[in-house]
């Protein structure tokens, strides 16, 4: 059913700042999104003169419609539950554990092999998250690596790995929205961002830092490592989302390729699965990067959980790794894995609608940018403070783009033509920073997921490392739109090199002043006799 949107100025902000208020305060993700959600209808059926009974009515029909629109991912995700199930069962995750463990000695490597597992899988961040937490959980349980950091190092190299790829589905959604201009084509402007998406750019390189350095966590995230360090993973496996898996028998018989195979199938097949839906061999003459423009990423990626899953039968029952109706049973189960997050990302994708489809959240935010009359050289900060609270409060970065990419460029053509590029970048990395920030982002949800570990637990940790990468790019952009004047080529180095300057102060100083949250007694195991907590081997 369609609904026309409204006009709803100040109220349109209330359903997210109320879904999101809700979760950090009770922990609790799918009753906070309910009452968001119903929050937002209530309004729109206020203001539409549809009553009570009508916010409910409002709330299933568009509720249908966000699952409808989404189905193939929906599918998707219960294809890749099968399929780390199947893979978890054939053994195929323990071989690699056992391989894993000879080559990956210390935390300090198991943690950058994740961060370079995520990099190299830039597609597509749904496949990123689900993938590299599958492959990976079971090498940083070995190494006493906590869930939440796991989940960081997922999400942090999820969208932020998308948005600087030139051949992924969040180039492809940039590239739509980016205005037809003489002389510049979306992908010149993509490509031309990328440099000065600071947020991707400088995450990545705190994700390295956090990985080989010493003692460099602080706050929630200190906490959580002390907690790994000194109790068993397997205390908390309950409170994850993935504990189906947890009661599937691992076969002794797997083989390192158990896990390899079917994982690059699905890489395999996802790409020329996205390549066919963009029409690249339809005969049309459509490029590489065209036909990833206009590909369908959720249709293609189910395609291709679809051929690993044949693949892995193929590869597991001949060999005996498990009986035929075996495999539908552990295909059965993984599947139930997936369900709490895919109830997470229907009531994410609904409040969404809420505030793009009924309240207008968007245009009112994007309003509030247009109305300003500040210096010109503060324009690319303006849009990352903008980005980042549209992107946090509605919990998509996609729907920002849609939104802010077409203003930015048109307020820029106006009154500041040499800051196209960096402003459009600055939407980019605020986009990103609200949306790995926000407790009802589905990259955030995935991560969680993947990660074996509890949502509310991976936002609370995660958010004071998303804030320091961001306090640093508020003064690279500041720097940007001084420097803009002299060339975009001077600009970028000079504000990659205060950024990046800034960022590794913070770093430094942050683990001295936030070193912990908890008192020692509260640290599960401790004793005596035992190592200080206070020392963290990372």
């Amino acid at each position: 059913m369609e609904f026309a949107a409204l006009e709803a100025g100040l109220w349109s902000v209330v359903p997210p700042l109320i879904a999101i208020s809700l979760a950090l305060i009770t922990k609790e993700v799918i009753f906070s999104l309910i009452f968001g959600i119903l929050s937002g209808t209530l309004i729109y059926s206020a203001a539409s003169g549809l009553g009570i009974p009508g916010a409910f009515h409002v709330t299933v029909d568009l509720m249908i419609a966000k699952v409808g629109d989404n189905a193939s991912m929906i599918i998707f995700l219960a294809m890749l539950g099968g399929l780390v199930a199947l893979i978890t069962r054939a053994g195929g995750s323990r071989a690699y554990g056992v391989w894993a463990a000879g080559h990956l000695k210390t935390r300090r490597s198991a943690s950058l092999a994740v961060g370079f597992l995520g990099i190299l899988i830039f597609i597509d961040d749904y496949f990123n998250c689900l993938t590299v937490g599958a492959v990976m959980k079971p090498i940083t349980d070995r190494h006493k690596i906590s869930r939440e950091k796991l989940a960081y190092i997922i999400d942090a190299t999820a969208a932020p790995v998308c948005i600087i790829a030139p051949i992924s589905s969040w180039a492809a959604s940039v590239i739509s929205y980016y205005p037809t201009r003489q002389g510049v084509s979306g992908m010149q402007a993509f490509v031309g961002s990328i440099p000065m998406n600071l947020y991707a750019v400088l995450t990545l390189f705190m994700v390295i830092w956090m990985s080989i350095r010493k003692n460099g966590d602080f706050g929630p995230m200190a906490d959580a490592q002390r907690r790994a360090e000194f109790a068993a993973v397997a205390e908390s496996e309950e409170q994850t989302p993935g504990n189906e898996l947890s009661r599937i028998p691992v076969s002794d018989a797997g083989k390192v390729i158990d896990l390899i195979i079917p994982a690059a199938f699905l890489v395999v097949f996802s790409i020329l699965a996205m390549l066919f839906y963009g029409g690249f061999w339809r005969g049309d003459g459509a490029s590489l990067f065209a036909a990833l423009g206009d590909t369908d990423a959720g249709a293609a990626l189910s395609l291709g959980g679809f051929a690993s899953l044949f693949t892995a039968f193929l590869l597991f029952v001949p060999r005996r790794l498990m009986k035929f109706s075996e495999f539908f049973a552990v295909l059965t189960a993984g599947i139930k894995s997936m369900v709490q997050a895919m109830i997470i990302l229907s009531l994410a994708w609904t409040i969404s609608g809420v505030c793009r489809d009924l309240l207008s959240t968007g245009p009112y935010v994007a309003g509030l940018v247009e109305q300003s009359r500040l210096p010109v050289v503060f324009i690319p900060l303006i849009m990352f403070g903008i980005a980042a609270g549209l992107s946090f409060a509605t919990g998509t970065a996609w729907g920002t783009f849609g939104i802010l990419i077409p203003i930015t460029i048109s307020v820029c053509d106006i009154a500041a033509p040499h800051l196209s590029i960096t402003s459009l970048s600055a939407v980019l990395a605020g986009s990103v920073f609200g949306d790995h920030c926000s407790p009802i982002s589905d990259t955030t949800i995935l991560s969680s997921t993947g990660a074996g570990c509890p949502h509310m637990d991976h936002v609370a940790t995660q958010i004071p490392y998303a804030l320091t990468v961001a306090a640093a790019c508020c003064i690279g952009y500041v720097a940007a739109g001084i420097t803009a004047s002299l060339g975009y080529g001077i600009s970028i180095a000079v504000t990659l090199f205060i950024s990046i300057a800034v960022l590794a102060a913070l770093l430094l100083v942050l683990p001295r002043l936030l070193p912990r949250l908890l008192p020692s007694r509260q640290i599960p195991g401790k004793s005596g006799g035992r190592r200080n907590p206070g020392t963290t081997n990372l």
